[in-house]
């Protein structure tokens, strides 16, 4: 698989030279200056290719072109932020730019409690913890009947916790659900807003009455809308898994099991329309055989996210290593399948001072650099086994 990186434009302290020395081939990107919504010019988009192939790289996948929350829920303007997306996707393809990753969770896009969860060994990693998840909920947002959605048993500690909380903690938590892993992938909620869970309500509200069918619907009128563009330039739509696969927030999410993916890629049955298959993403939820999955769907993957997270019965879940049996498994069904596919790793540790670099929440240089680096050496071998058959 070809190997590529997210980063996150010439402002990033990551850049094109650290990555070209690291053996990445191919960069994964967008127009992050551009809010939700509005159209990405063709200028600014052969600015941005330009400058990526000046250092011997390609942009490789859009990650992401996102999708306008009027266009989840169905909202008056949606049709028209449908036009100004086809219109992106459009000037896309002229700049041959042909695979796009997006997401269609609501409101909230990955979900952590702790982004610098402490291991043995002094890294740090990405952390969910369910009762910290369910304090929120229940005691900062104050969601009507979200103790429905929690054990006894959660609650119960869920109100330990609230006797022990200091206001530092609970504004981190804030801080590390809404805000800090959200803001710097076009998201709803940036640092500079000065009152984000008033915000995050208001978005929430936005959803009242719409639930899992009519979320599938909406998804559906996107893509049958875009498909038309999508064929003039064979420009490739992979959809992101829910992160994590479960619901969240009294809110639908629709893509987090096999299932749900057969039914959107049957739905609107096009090539062009298919996923990024994300194997952190669909481990968290223990439903998902994530090798298994890897074999069912390697037709309709266009994009890979190669990590991995150990869940737990009680709902909590975390990244581990790269170096992994069910991972290997992963890169060997898309090896084999389709071993042209862009992948990149995601979530790495923060370690050897990646901490004090001001990277954005899981995106380290070092701890992602190792991930490369394992995830490189199981292709090799696989590669190797392939040429032995």
């Amino acid at each position: 698989m070809e190997k590529t990186w997210r980063w996150f434009g010439p402002k990033d302290k990551i850049t094109l030279d650290m990555l070209r020395q690291i053996g990445v081939e191919g960069i994964v990107t967008a127009l992050h200056d551009i809010p939700n919504g509005e159209i990405w010019p063709l200028d600014k988009i052969m600015e941005l290719k330009t400058y990526i192939e000046s250092y011997g790289l390609r942009w490789s996948v859009v990650e992401s072109l996102p999708v306008s929350e009027a266009i989840k829920y169905g909202g008056p303007e949606r049709d028209q932020l449908i036009e100004n997306y086809i219109i992106s996707l459009d000037n896309l393809g002229k700049a041959g730019v042909k695979t796009i990753c997006y997401n269609f969770m609501p409101v909230i896009d990955w979900v952590r409690t702790d982004l610098y969860h402490p291991l043995s060994d002094g890294t740090s990693t990405l952390y969910f913890d369910k009762v910290k998840f369910a304090y929120f909920d229940c005691v900062i947002l104050e969601r009507k009947g979200a103790y429905q959605d929690y054990t006894p048993e959660i609650m119960e500690q869920v109100q330990q916790l609230a006797m022990t909380i200091t206001e530092a903690e609970k504004l981190e938590l804030i801080d590390a659900i809404i805000v800090k892993t959200q803001g710097f992938v076009n998201g709803n909620i940036t640092e500079k807003d000065k009152q984000p869970v008033e915000l995050f309500k208001k978005l929430l509200q936005l959803y009242d009455g719409i639930d899992k069918d009519m979320l599938r619907q909406n998804l559906v009128y996107f893509l049958s809308a875009i498909m038309p563009i999508c064929e003039v330039h064979q420009i490739k739509m992979c959809v992101h898994p829910d992160d994590p696969p479960f619901q969240l927030l009294g809110l639908p999410r629709i893509i987090t099991s096999a299932e749900d993916i057969e039914w959107m890629l049957k739905a609107v049955d096009n090539p062009l329309n298919g996923l990024t298959f994300c194997a952190g993403s669909l481990s968290a939820g223990l439903q998902n055989d994530v090798p298994q999955m890897a074999k069912r769907f390697a037709n309709r993957t266009h994009f890979v996210h190669l990590r991995y997270t150990g869940a737990t019965p009680d709902g909590n879940f975390m990244e581990v290593s790269h170096l992994n049996k069910r991972l290997i498994e992963v890169i060997r069904a898309f090896e084999y399948a389709n071993p042209s596919l862009p992948m990149r790793v995601d979530h790495g540790r923060m370690m050897l001072g990646d901490e004090d670099k001001g990277y954005n929440a899981g995106y380290s240089f070092h701890g992602r650099m190792m991930g490369l680096c394992q995830v490189e050496g199981m292709m090799a071998v696989i590669d190797d086994e392939k040429s032995n058959l």
